[in-house]
């Protein structure tokens, strides 16, 4: 084909083409992404956009091939015309279009090409981060407009791959060389809306594995891509070219140019088949077949794939219920093997399990109708690994509930008018029991939401209807019972028929429990003074138990004894007016037995009463022979009361014994004590110790 300004003004309108329909391409990937909060789709919504730069230096680029070869023309006018104007000497000087053609592919290309790699290698990265927690199975949220993502996706498939047919086809012409630039942004558009239909179909037959991986994958792509670019900059550097060759933009993809241009890849294919088995492989019967009958071997294999979604599996922990057009056909599916009409007229619908992440959104965690889910009802649970303290703080948000304060009895009735606050944890396990129920409660988002709020109802007015010291006194078991009954019947309260008659939601309740039942923080060391008080107080009785089974063992011998003894006295007690003595001597025959202080006390008794009744019958037998004494003789008996008075009087004096006759008697008196006279205290041989 002549390279004329004619051939570069309809690559320039073909590019032209190309940057529009890339544009159309790029905002309806971007649209349905952001409704459809579809990350993979937005991703490669970024992708067509990375692809607009491109077409629009090809267009820049092949106009001025038009203009350059216009310029062209114009010089070639001039030739052999005799004269010596200007237009013969600087002829070369005015080729400003061909200045400004190299210009471009010196300086222009080079720098697209790398803001293409940065765009593509940045963009890459970021989408490849976000994206990268939706591979957890049960992280991704169910597709909000998968027909919407089918009908887009085909779309764009479809125009993207058609319009890179026709460039591909005109980039074998050499002048039209570069329009394949152009063509692998439009076949990756048809790439990425591929996929993103694909995708949604497996996820309608009823498996999220390729729609949880291409968050991911979309972005590697978009890295790989941009690695090329790079490498296809450095390598041209060092790329020989002929003189009048111009260079091959570096965001020419030769990965997307084969899907481009799909012949090239089979005659690559039929070329290496060819080396290795020695003979001409696309010669053969076989070869031409499939090359003639591609088309149909794909939409064969498309059917059986459409076929295959006919099969549908509900895992051992699953159990689900079948959709046709939308209408329930079979509530309750048990795990096993299923036959259904194929998609889209039939579908497998397993309830989804959500949790909230780090950031509050929630997010699935499993399908499953048999496992156990948890809703915190009150507090939630307590963090950390340290001591759970009334008075230390040991969760984040605690949700207090009104109650009766002490002066209300169980039966309900009141005996003060005041109100109490607890912070109560109410953890609440359940299972899904119909599936169909659970699934017309609401969102898979909203139910667990719809669940807790029904939940935290049931569970304030249960509390406001109890006493504080049930709720933090030892009677949690029959509290979680009647709590549990009390859900369980809001629970069923729910989902009401065309009729108004509720249905219930379809969940069982497992579980209820009531723990960390505390008061508020502030008012937490009051109830500490009432617990230390009732310390105090059980230690005083054990204190006085102690000094009771002490005092008794000692007086009684034991315990035991001492009891016996009392329960003895206080019958001797009661005996006593009733004449019965013998129960008298019964408590005194236990004390003695006892060998206690008392048996001792009573021995010691006993025996002053016989010292003090001898001690009275001797004197009263003295007194009785005085008497006889004196009637057999008073003078004597008074003569000798007279001297033995006299003796006593006189046994510690000195005595001197002298006659009346003599006249003057001089008595010389050593006043000098008897018991000292005449020892040897001061001798040491003879002194005794103190």
């Amino acid at each position: 084909m002549k390279a004329d300004h004619q051939s570069y003004g309809r690559a320039a309108r073909v590019a032209t083409l190309g940057l529009a329909i890339q544009i159309v391409l790029a905002v309806a990937m971007l649209l349905y992404g952001i409704y459809g909060k579809d990350h993979a789709a937005l991703t490669g919504a970024f992708f067509i956009l990375i692809g607009l730069p491109a077409w629009l230096i090809l267009i820049i680029l092949f106009d001025q091939h038009r203009r350059e070869r216009l310029e062209a023309q114009e010089a070639d006018s001039f030739v052999g015309v005799e004269s010596s104007s200007v237009f013969d000497a600087g002829s070369a000087e005015l080729r400003v279009a061909a200045k400004r053609l190299n210009a471009i592919y010196r300086f222009v290309l080079p720098v697209v090409a790398l803001l293409i790699a940065g765009a593509l290698l940045g963009i890459g990265y970021w989408r490849l981060q976000s994206g990268r927690g939706l591979i957890q199975p049960g992280s991704l949220e169910d597709a909000a407009l998968p027909g919407w993502a089918i009908a887009v996706g085909l779309c764009v498939a479809f125009i993207g791959f058609v319009f890179a047919r026709f460039v591909s086809g005109m980039a074998k012409q050499p002048i039209w060389a570069n329009l394949r630039a152009g063509a692998t942004y439009s076949v990756g558009a048809a790439l990425v809306g591929l996929v993103v239909v694909l995708a949604h179909f497996i996820d309608v037959a009823g498996s999220d594995a390729v729609r949880r991986v291409l968050p991911a994958v979309v972005p590697v792509v978009m890295i790989a891509l941009g690695v090329e670019v790079v490498l296809n900059f450095l390598l041209a550097m060092y790329r020989p070219r002929k003189k009048g060759e111009h260079p091959r933009p570096a965001f020419d993809s030769q990965i997307l140019a084969f899907l481009a241009a799909p012949d090239r890849l089979a005659r690559s294919v039929g070329e290496a088949l060819d080396y290795q088995f020695g003979f001409e492989v696309r010669g053969t019967w076989f070869y031409r077949l499939i090359t003639r009958a591609w088309v149909l071997l794909a939409l064969l294999g498309v059917c059986v794939v459409w076929l295959l979604s006919s099969l549908a599996v509900v895992q051992p922990h699953q159990r689900g219920m079948m959709l046709r057009f939308g209408r329930v056909v079979h509530e309750d599916l048990g795990p096993g093997l299923h036959f259904k009409a194929p998609w889209p007229i039939d579908r497998l619908v397993v309830p989804e399990q959500m949790e909230p992440d780090s950031d509050g959104r929630p997010r699935v965690v499993a399908r499953t109708a048999t496992g156990v889910r948890v809703l915190n009802l009150g507090t939630p649970p307590a963090e950390g690994t340290g001591p759970i303290l009334w008075t230390t703080e040991h969760a984040k948000d605690e949700v207090f509930f009104v109650c009766q304060p002490s002066g209300v009895d169980r039966a309900g009735q009141d005996r003060a008018r005041d109100l109490a606050l607890i912070a109560i944890e109410v953890p609440l396990q359940y299972a899904v029991s119909n599936p169909r129920l659970y699934d017309e409660l609401g969102p898979p988002a909203m139910r667990d939401d719809l669940l807790r709020s029904v939940g935290q109802r049931a569970v304030t007015r249960f509390v406001s209807s109890v006493s504080i010291d049930d709720a933090v006194g030892m009677n949690r078991a029959d509290l979680s019972h009647r709590l549990r009954v009390e859900i369980q019947a809001a629970f069923d309260a729910l989902n009401p028929d065309a009729a108004g008659r509720p249905r219930g939601a379809g969940v069982e309740i497992l579980q209820v429990g009531v723990a960390g039942v505390h008061p508020p923080r502030e008012v937490a060391p009051k109830f500490e003074q009432v617990v230390i008080a009732q310390q105090n107080r059980a230690a005083k009785i054990e204190s006085a138990r102690a000094d009771e089974a002490q005092t008794l063992s000692r007086v009684a011998g034991s315990v035991e004894a001492a009891r016996r003894i009392a329960r003895a006295i206080e019958a001797s007690d009661a005996a006593s007016q009733q004449a019965q003595p013998e129960l008298t001597l019964e408590a005194e025959r236990l004390i003695e037995d006892a060998a206690g202080e008392a048996a001792q006390i009573l021995a010691q008794a006993r025996a002053e009463r016989w010292r003090t009744h001898m001690a009275a019958k001797a004197q009263a037998a003295e007194y009785a022979g005085r008497v006889a004494a004196y009637r057999a003789s008073p003078m004597v008996y008074r003569a000798g009361l007279y001297y033995a008075a006299l003796l006593e009087a006189m046994k510690d004096a000195r005595l001197y014994v002298t006659t009346e006759r003599l006249d003057n008697v001089h008595v010389r008196v050593e006043l000098q004590d008897r018991t000292t006279a005449g020892s040897t205290i001061f001798t040491a041989e003879t002194s005794e110790s103190p």
